[in-house]
């Protein structure tokens, strides 16, 4: 790993790896976030890092064949770790074509640019010969796995089974990349997480929406009665999980990544107030969305014994550092909230 290529690096989880590869890194000669700026691509994520020699930014759309060969033609990478996705389940039911497009298109059109220029011979489609070193991996989800019972974890031959749009588009994309690992000889590998939190994710989602509304003494929005329960992987023990597949993942394989962290929804949203110290009449049940999985939960066996990875966070140590850096960074919270957001927000909820 000397030139690698993050795609979504503006975002959550790809602008804490940046952070986590730029930090704990030496062999990373050059890195290159390539970023569409969506509403959940925020480059104050990156500010601290933006002067950093071995960093670069560049602005554009993985759907865009030309642009993408471009800046592999210029940059010659060795790695790519493919984050940027439309990600967000409620949107999905709104406008599923935006994150089939994206989430597909967008990774097949990253596929081809990597396997046109690792390919020693791309003119030769029986030659299944790469240039050394190389590495392509897929973040991907626990959601294509479906919806547990109250028993029971994803392994990574669970058959695949997405009940929403976005959901669905990553399990795509998945397939997508396993076959170019299949049928080209592509060195690629899949990881699938469980639910991440900690700094700089979109007040969107779950455990940063509850922190800012309780801090705004505003309702907390619960869907359905709140029992829908999901591991929770503290952000940085994922990146770290990431740059183990890079480093001792076999190709072609897929690795489950989980925090060992069962929480209902209803569970988190009360630890928020109290940690805030704020009353649980804040809560209120709203309609449930559409397809809502009830309960996803990941063994993690595979990483932890071929790969020697571990998460180093309990989610005690993990939420209070969560919910502290939300209190320290609450102008962070209002330059992202925009106006489309609030239109947003009364849509899904009502409130």
């Amino acid at each position: 790993m000397k030139t690698v290529l993050v795609t979504g690096g503006a975002g959550f989880i790809g602008s804490n790896f940046i952070h986590y590869v730029l930090q704990t890194r030496d062999d990373v000669q050059k890195l290159v976030n390539l970023d569409l700026l969506t509403y959940a691509g925020n480059l104050e994520n990156l500010a601290d890092i933006e002067n950093d020699p071995r960093y670069t930014f560049v602005q554009g759309d993985i759907r865009d064949r030309t642009a993408v060969k471009a800046i592999f033609d210029r940059c010659d990478f060795d790695t790519v770790v493919h984050f940027a996705a439309e990600s967000h389940v409620d949107r999905s039911i709104e406008e599923p074509e935006v994150f089939l497009t994206t989430n597909v298109v967008g990774t097949q059109t990253l596929l081809d640019a990597a396997r046109d220029h690792w390919k020693l011979a791309p003119e030769d489609k029986y030659s299944r010969a790469y240039k050394p070193g190389v590495r392509y991996l897929q973040v991907s989800t626990d959601e294509v796995y479906g919806a547990l019972g109250k028993t029971g974890l994803f392994t990574e031959t669970t058959p695949v089974s997405p009940n929403s749009p976005y959901s669905a588009s990553k399990a795509g994309a998945d397939m997508v990349v396993r076959a170019y690992g299949v049928t080209y000889g592509m060195p690629v590998n899949i990881t699938r997480c469980s639910n991440n939190y900690g700094p700089c994710q979109f007040p969107e989602k779950l455990i940063p929406l509850m922190i800012h509304n309780a801090l705004d003494d505003k309702v907390l929005p619960v869907y359905g009665d709140g029992m829908q329960v999901r591991d929770w992987l503290h952000v940085k023990d994922h990146c770290a999980a990431i740059c183990a597949v890079l480093d001792r993942g076999e190709p072609g394989e897929i690795y489950n990544v989980g925090g060992n962290n069962e929480r209902s929804n209803l569970e988190i949203v009360r630890l928020v107030l109290r940690a805030l110290d704020k009353p649980e009449s804040l809560i209120t049940h709203v309609k449930d969305r559409p397809g809502h999985d009830r309960r996803y939960a990941i063994n993690n066996e595979k990483i932890t014994t071929t790969l020697g990875w571990q998460p180093v966070y309990t989610f005690d140590q993990g939420i209070a550092e969560t919910i502290r850096w939300y209190l320290d960074n609450r102008s962070w919270v209002e330059h992202v909230i925009s106006g489309e957001y609030q239109n947003y927000y009364k849509k899904m909820y009502g409130t």
